[in-house]
């Protein structure tokens, strides 16, 4: 439900640490509500997570949104753009304070011609998105609408964030009138 790679975000500190002019992993902050990518936007910067919690989300051709999934530190974002030099494929919002190291792409391709300590690493962070995406492709086939909006409902208690009703349909699939009537059910 919360992705995190402490390890991907420690090889992006060692990178920016690294560098000798400090401009081509450079750290930004974001605040709750601020946008890190826009869908459909052309994408200008690598990202990875150091401190907070994001969402990302794609937007349908009807404005209904559906959270991919809730990202926070170590994740790394942009990379599939960069790769494909390609728009942003989703919009990726800060739920919370959220800070990143942000690598220029031109950057970002070099690395990944010529460091594969990071090549290696991202591969990893691949693979482990495929095996989660089909872990809750089937969690959710599987389980109950109900027991899956428990399981959200733990992670922000344990969080300590509030996530929005709006955010916990788009993450569920289902409408905010659906989750109303799961959420009475609950309490």
């Amino acid at each position: 439900m919360l992705r995190t790679n402490q390890s991907f975000l420690d090889r992006a500190k060692q990178l920016y640490d690294q560098q000798e002019r400090k401009d081509a992993i450079v750290v930004r902050h974001y605040r709750k509500g601020q946008h890190l990518f826009h869908q459909d936007e052309p994408s200008t910067k690598v990202m990875v997570i150091s401190r907070g919690i994001a969402k990302c989300y794609f937007t349908e051709a009807n404005d209904k949104a559906y959270i991919v999934e809730f990202l926070s530190t170590g994740e790394i974002v942009g990379e599939i753009e960069c790769i494909r030099n390609i728009s942003c494929l989703c919009s990726v919002q800060a739920m919370t304070e959220v800070t990143v190291y942000a690598f220029s792409l031109p950057y970002f391709r070099s690395l990944l011609n010529q460091d594969i300590v990071l090549s290696n690493k991202l591969l990893e962070v691949m693979a482990q998105r495929i095996a989660q995406t089909s872990s809750r492709a089937s969690y959710q086939q599987l389980y109950t609408l109900a027991h899956s909006l428990s399981r959200l409902l733990q992670m922000q208690s344990q969080l300590r964030i509030t996530i929005s009703k709006e955010d916990m349909a788009a993450y569920l699939g289902i409408s905010v009138r659906s989750l109303n009537r799961e959420l009475n059910k609950v309490h």
